[in-house]
């Protein structure tokens, strides 16, 4: 890992507050990540003391170690391969893609690991900060070890979670040994390895071997199932054959049994059927572990180690008398309910504002799609995977659908054959399936695969959440030519209703 930027080299801003201004607050916030500060944000927009705790650098993961970085990453390669896709361009474009340039652009959008531009937000929103190691030590109140030593601060109303996740490491016989990269290493990085081996098939595994690739590096994938599993079929099918034509080794069905470092300092991974794989770094991107491990959760009967389980108002939920009342909240991939920065925001949000709300006394609103709940956690999730091509979904897949019981029909269409599509890039291949819902004939999940498709899917979640009859989105008439005219042709496969159920909408 000495290539990358280690946690110990971040560099926290000293312009904000490094102690709390009382001792007691309306709210403490634990971790100042995406998720952290817009609790933060609502409970003082909603006239609540607030105060932030945060271990390293204000901003979290998303900002400096994953969201951001891993897409600054991604594009450069992304554009190259888009502008050789389109005649006329393509003749232009003659050379590669410039590391040192690329390198240079994720530094600036981490601004070099610095938390100086989010120590300000937090100054101007009117959250105060506490830098230091927070632990639960009873009801209401956290334990705060600073640099000059602990910090006891209260509640009055709240205290929330938002630590968030960590890499997990996988149980590989020599893999901790031979210091394996995680997603923080990957996308921190300041000198590119010759060749890496990838360990994992979701997202985080996907986009950095195609990241890592479009850098020049020698790339395999090692996937243990198959590729986005979670996902529909087509879409680890065509991902994974647009890394292969990119040059990656793609070994499906492979388990890394054991690993080790060579003489030469390469790491090598033995597989499950004898086969060896050896690269200059291995990245572990299989999933990820909840940060509760050392946050004092066991003061208040919950297990170190587990993900916290919430109510959709983001309430703790738990058998403990110390959870008796409405104090408790948890935030974020803690809770694993959608391990998505956008999704902990939209938490943050509806937890931010119950909080403020059971402050003053008033109504909280929890009923389904409330002010106060994040009722689409559950079946109406948006993500986007930013390999080339990219997937974008949103609610169901039809097997999830079909296991919940929904009484369905599935609509696919060849997206090369919408003219937007033509358009966009000579041989343009992609694919929409939408899953409808035929008792109540609304969508209920939607997924794009291909070139720039992440920019259809909000379009799609709208008609997702808001339940929006086919009969209605007839009326919704796409642009042309653009991709979004998929949805003509979605329809047109589905086929108009009756003019009747038109009425009443």
């Amino acid at each position: 890992m000495s290539d990358a930027t280690p946690v110990s080299d971040t560099q926290p801003s000293t312009s904000a507050r490094t102690g709390p201004a009382a001792r007691s607050y309306d709210v403490i916030v634990i971790g100042a990540g995406a998720v952290g500060e817009n609790v933060a944000d609502r409970t003082v927009q909603g006239g609540l003391s607030t105060l932030i705790v945060e271990a390293e650098l204000v901003g979290g993961e998303c900002s400096y170690w994953a969201c951001m970085p891993s897409k600054v990453l991604l594009r450069s390669g992304a554009v190259l391969a888009a502008a050789r896709r389109v005649a006329g361009v393509a003749e232009a474009v003659t050379g590669q893609v410039d590391v040192a340039a690329v390198l240079k652009r994720r530094t600036e959008f981490t601004h070099d690991w610095n938390d100086s531009s989010q120590t300000d937000w937090l100054n101007s929103a009117g959250i105060d900060l506490l830098r230091g190691h927070a632990r639960l030590t009873g009801v209401k109140q956290v334990t705060v070890q600073t640099a000059a030593g602990p910090v006891v601060v209260t509640a009055n109303h709240a205290v929330v979670l938002s630590t968030g996740s960590s890499a997990l490491l996988p149980d590989i016989d020599g893999l901790a040994d031979v210091s394996p990269w995680t997603s923080r290493d990957a996308t921190s990085v300041t000198q590119l390895p010759g060749s890496l081996a990838v360990i994992g098939g979701g997202v985080v595994a996907v986009e950095m071997a195609a990241a890592y690739r479009s850098l020049g590096v020698e790339v395999t994938l090692l996937v243990r199932s198959a590729l986005l599993r979670d996902q529909e079929p087509f879409a680890g099918e065509l991902v994974g054959a647009a890394l292969e034509e990119a040059g990656i080794t793609v070994l499906t069905e492979s388990s890394p049994t054991a690993a080790r470092r060579t003489e030469t300092g390469q790491v090598a991974l033995v597989l499950a059927d004898g086969r060896t794989v050896t690269a200059d770094e291995v990245l572990v991107a299989t999933g990820r572990t909840p940060r509760t491990q050392d946050l004092g959760v066991e003061a208040v009967g919950l297990t170190p180690g587990d993900w916290v389980a919430v109510d959709d108002t983001l309430l703790v939920q738990g058998d403990s008398a110390a959870l008796a009342g409405d104090w408790l909240y948890a935030t974020g991939d803690l809770n694993h309910r959608a391990l998505l920065t956008h999704q902990g925001k939209y938490q943050a949000r509806a937890a931010g504002d119950a909080i403020a709300a059971r402050a003053a006394g008033t109504v909280v609103d929890d009923a389904p799609w409330g002010t106060h709940v994040a009722t689409a956690d559950h079946a109406a999730v948006p993500q986007v995977t930013f390999t080339d091509p990219e997937v974008a979904s949103v609610g169901l897949t039809a097997a999830a659908a079909e296991k919940a019981g929904f009484r369905i029909r599935v609509l696919d269409y060849d997206l090369s054959g919408v003219a937007g599509a033509s358009v966009l890039a000579d041989g343009y291949t992609g694919q929409a399936r939408a899953i409808v819902d035929l008792d109540t004939e609304v969508l209920i999940g939607v997924t794009f695969v291909g070139a720039g498709v992440g920019e259809l899917l909000h379009a799609a979640t709208i008609a997702v959440v808001g339940e929006v009859p086919i009969s209605r989105l007839w009326h919704a008439v796409p642009s042309y030519p653009t991709l979004s005219e998929v949805w003509l042709r979605l329809l047109e496969t589905y086929g108009r209703p009756p003019a009747e159920s038109d009425r009443g909408f």
